[in-house]
């Protein structure tokens, strides 16, 4: 059985005799078909311009709050409040995954008709998460009490205001664990635009409040203060909504079944690991350097800062392929999950290359531009180690994200925790030698490991989406990598030979950005995706 057939018996329509390739059988399923698959993309396509806007609003203020921050505050100071920031995050990995499996419990009880089952998750799910709140605000005090012990070069004279500023923060946080509940719903209804409305607004009112706090002489403590506020207002929006805008869902504690609560630990259970090897991957870094050379905190958060850029860019893309492929695993549609799963995995690369490249061939005049030389100095090299680290693990987030819709999570959980503890040996180590370049590199470790370790382990384990080995890697990896070449070598040359004038680095770039340009058109998209483009065009000229 060729290809088409594949595609056909998993779309659910028989072939026949003179049907066009890769269409259903007869004029009529066809233009039905045709007509689901617009629909489909076009829902696609709005809930990932949601998704980009969202991480959009909070990529924005991740790049536009640090240069009035570290231009009014000190270095330690600043590294203090990232700190803060670090540790009140952690409150996130409470949620244990929940919120992503509202919504794909939503998406896929949604599509069967089965309303009662729906309500059963996403109630026993508000139970779960209103105790792991309750754990959370005891955690927040735990912290803040045990701070200075933690981080004994921190000064004296910020310890105490540090205290009670990750002491708001993180309890606010913890508080908002049960109220995501609501943004999973909205994520399974595929109403992606309400969480990126609030985020956006709660994100760039937090940013003003904090930039007035620190012109006006604000201490830690009160920009703690002003990120809590806004974060309790954001949750009691998104209740609000939630009972507007899907009052058919119910989320009542009477609900609470132990046969959802079987269900809901069952798949949380791989994402609660896959989140446990993020926390080290991601999330102890910014400790580490606090712990290993605290002076070196606010200069590494803020090249960290620009990675959460590209990782919230690449998840909030392809974070639709979660109640997408949900929806396709339930009517058993392998062949095109897989199809699916290697053109996002091409653009994801695309995008990664696109923005990483850039940011390690201009890192130094990027750093010195946004936040002064100082920053520019001290940040340059451990920036281009991350970006490039980030670049490498997150080429697998759309396979990632697909196994997470089609229920393979089981699978996301060696190779992530091989990916963390691989980098965070290297990283104590590494911190221990060299600092935070050290901690760095460990970063970079890791990322290889987790990605050999899903070819080589994963992907030969996968069985809901159907793909060929050699496929993923030539059609997936190898075609961005190739038009990308000119741009990497553009940024080798650039780095063996920092003399050069701004007049030729520029110079050096556009023809890399213009070869880069001409082989993404011949070598990057398949013939299928020129002649949609070249239509467009067409369309757009009439």
């Amino acid at each position: 059985m060729d290809v088409n057939h594949l595609l056909a018996a998993a779309r659910g329509f028989p072939r026949a005799a003179g049907d066009p390739p890769g269409e259903p059988a007869g004029d009529k399923r066809a233009g039905v078909f045709r007509a689901k698959q617009m629909t489909r993309s076009g829902k696609l396509l709005k809930n990932a311009v949601a998704n980009v806007a969202r991480g959009s609003s909070a990529a924005l203020v991740a790049l536009l709050l640090p240069p009035f921050l570290t231009r009014a505050m000190s270095v330690e100071a600043y590294g203090a409040w990232a700190l803060v920031l670090q540790l009140s995050a952690y409150i996130g990995y409470l949620d244990f995954g929940i919120q992503t499996a509202v919504g794909r419990f939503v998406a896929y009880t949604h599509q069967k008709g089965d309303t009662a089952h729906r309500d059963q998750i996403v109630s026993t799910s508000l139970v779960a998460l209103t105790a792991a709140g309750l754990l959370g605000l005891a955690a927040s005090v735990g912290a803040a009490i045990l701070l200075p012990h933690i981080f004994p070069q921190i000064p004296a004279a910020l310890a105490r205001d540090a205290r009670v500023a990750l002491m708001l923060v993180a309890s606010s946080l913890a508080v908002g664990l049960p109220a995501s509940v609501f943004n999973g719903i909205f994520i399974g209804l595929q109403r992606y635009e309400v969480p990126a409305v609030i985020l956006a607004g709660s994100k760039a009112l937090s940013a003003v409040l904090l930039v007035l706090i620190v012109r006006h002489g604000g201490d830690l403590a009160r920009m703690g203060a002003a990120m809590a506020a806004v974060n309790l207002a954001a949750y009691g929006l998104q209740y609000l909504l939630y009972r507007k805008l899907a009052p058919a869902i119910r989320a009542s504690m009477r609900l609470f079944s132990r046969a959802a609560g079987k269900e809901l630990f069952d798949y949380c259970l791989s994402l609660s690991v896959w989140s446990f090897a993020m926390l080290l991957v991601t999330g102890l870094d910014v400790l580490l350097v606090g712990y290993f050379e605290f002076r070196a905190v606010a200069y590494y958060s803020v090249a960290a800062t620009l990675v959460v850029f590209l990782a919230g860019l690449q998840n909030a893309v392809f974070g639709v392929l979660i109640p997408a492929s949900a929806e396709q695993s339930a009517r058993e549609a392998a062949a095109d999950l897989g199809v699916s799963m290697i053109t996002a995995t091409r653009y994801g690369a695309f995008l990664l290359l696109l923005t990483g490249l850039p940011l390690v061939l201009f890192a130094r005049r990027i750093l010195a531009v946004w936040l002064g030389p100082e920053y520019a100095l001290h940040g340059t090299a451990v920036m281009q180690v991350l970006v490039a680290a980030n670049m490498l693990r997150l080429s697998a987030v759309p396979y990632i994200m697909m196994l997470l819709g089609t229920g393979q999570q089981r699978l996301v959980i060696l190779t992530p925790l091989l990916e963390g503890f691989s980098n965070l040996l290297a990283s104590l180590i590494g911190g221990y030698l060299f600092g935070a370049m050290g901690v760095a590199i460990g970063t970079l470790v890791g990322a290889a490991v987790g990605v050999g370790g899903n070819i080589v382990y994963n992907m030969r384990r996968t069985v809901r989406i159907e793909f060929r080995m050699s496929d993923y890697l030539r059609d997936g990896l190898f075609r961005p990598m190739v038009c990308a070449l000119p741009l990497m070598l553009c940024t080798i040359a650039l780095q063996k030979t920092p003399d050069l004038s701004p007049a030729a680095e520029y110079s050096c770039a556009f023809a890399a950005l213009t070869l880069t340009a001409i082989l993404g058109w011949r070598w990057g998209l398949v013939g299928a995706e020129r002649a949609k483009l070249r239509s467009l065009r067409l369309a757009a000229q009439s």
